[in-house]
């Protein structure tokens, strides 16, 4: 098999302005699943911390989600590619669930370390065939909208999800976890009773094949200079967007600008509002001006602006800066799954090359903080906020000689 990007048949001739009617229902799942998230995670430290525990251990149970969806996402990519998509989607959110509601009845914080963990994997399963299935529908010329649209539903319900889940905490601990369970038990009934009909709908469209699919090889995407450039940008990404802004800039607004917690709130609030405002006009462009464009800007606003945080020292600065982070972030992300989509193509299937793509960015969202820590407890918190520039500029190197992917 050729190494080279296989273009898409006919892509004019695609229906540009209607989208299936299976990415509406991914995307109504996707805001679903995050109103849940979001519903959970201001209240699962506190719930760790209730079982007597240190901050320490309470954060770890934190991490123990993310650190299950890293190791596991190979294991995705295989039952994407032996399953099918939409089984691997339904199995991943019954996982996920059953995790939720066994952690409403934790008896002990090892319970609780454990059922949050096995969540992570479910989580892996069903984001890597989340993306498979949007690979798989959207019409070529309009993988950016698309991309924008779906990660839009995120961030709209991780933006309402805490606040529903402050106020669920009030009655009891254990009863966002049960709330976040139900939910996703109806987003797999939702995905399970809609996607066939909806897949029928795009098959007699030609937007999909019901035959099996030929599958792309994790070593032939690793050696196209597009797809590791893509790579570069995802963990560029994770580190900024994912990692040093969950993790370091709540200590930094405490610590270096003296601070409470509402602020550092405020500025994680901020960053998400400066995304969604590039979400509304990013994924458009990388249908028409091209994919690597969109990629080079936001790693440029992202990494300058990240760098620039450091040495802020009061609050207007810090939001405006927050805000201008959080812009570069929506600006690359729908570029980012579109060349990932134009890599594999409609045609084919790609469940390792989905999974490593997502693991590039667990990966910088892992790294990046424990790396930033150790440079704010050697210096300050200057250089540990440039570093993230410096990964930026490096995944900017790894993208100037590879080809831009868009269709035309």
């Amino acid at each position: 098999m050729s190494m080279s990007i296989r273009r898409p048949k006919q892509a004019k001739d695609l229906p540009a302005a209607k989208l299936p009617r299976e990415i509406k229902v991914l995307v109504a799942a996707a805001f679903m699943i995050a109103i849940g998230f979001g519903i959970v995670a201001p209240v699962l430290p506190q719930f760790a911390q209730s079982f007597d525990v240190s901050v320490t251990a309470a954060a770890v149970v934190v991490s123990a989600f993310a650190f299950t969806r890293l190791t596991f996402a190979p294991l995705s990519g295989w039952l994407v590619e032996r399953m099918g998509e939409r089984r691997t989607y339904i199995l991943g959110i019954l996982i996920v669930a059953a995790s939720s509601a066994a952690c409403a009845f934790a008896q002990d914080y090892w319970q609780l370390l454990i059922y949050r963990g096995l969540g992570g994997i479910g989580s892996t399963m069903f984001t890597v065939a989340a993306m498979g299935l949007l690979i798989r529908l959207a019409p070529p010329q309009a993988r950016g909208r698309v991309s924008s649209l779906y990660s839009g539903s995120f961030l709209l319900g991780n933006i309402a999800g805490p606040a529903v889940g402050g106020l669920l905490a009030g009655f009891g601990m254990a009863l966002p976890f049960l709330v976040y369970a139900a939910a996703l038990v109806l987003v797999a009934v939702l995905v399970a009773t809609q996607l066939p009909a909806a897949s029928a709908q795009a098959n007699r469209k030609g937007l999909v094949t019901a035959v099996k699919k030929e599958v792309l090889p994790l070593r032939v995407a690793l050696g196209l200079p597009t797809y590791r450039a893509v790579l570069g940008s995802a963990f560029a990404n994770g580190w900024s967007a994912f990692g040093l802004r969950m993790a370091l800039v709540p200590l930094f607004a405490t610590a270096a600008l003296g601070a409470g917690p509402e602020v550092a709130g405020i500025s994680l609030a901020v960053f998400a509002i400066g995304t969604g405002v590039a979400l509304t006009f990013s994924g458009k462009l990388a249908d028409t001006w091209g994919r690597k464009p969109m990629i080079l800007s936001g790693l440029a606003v992202n990494g300058l602006a990240m760098g620039a945080l450091g040495f802020t020292g009061n609050e207007f600065w810090f939001f405006l800066i927050s805000a201008i982070a959080g812009l570069g972030s929506g600006l690359m992300g729908p570029a980012q799954q579109a060349t990932v989509a134009d890599v594999i193509g409609n045609e084919r299937s790609g469940g390792k090359v989905l999974a490593t793509f997502q693991m590039s960015s667990d990966l910088g969202a892992i790294i990046g903080p424990i790396a930033a820590g150790l440079l704010v407890d050697a210096f300050s918190y200057g250089p540990a906020f440039l570093m993230a520039t410096a990964v930026a500029l490096l995944a900017m190197v790894l993208w100037l000689p590879a080809k831009d992917t868009h269709p035309a």
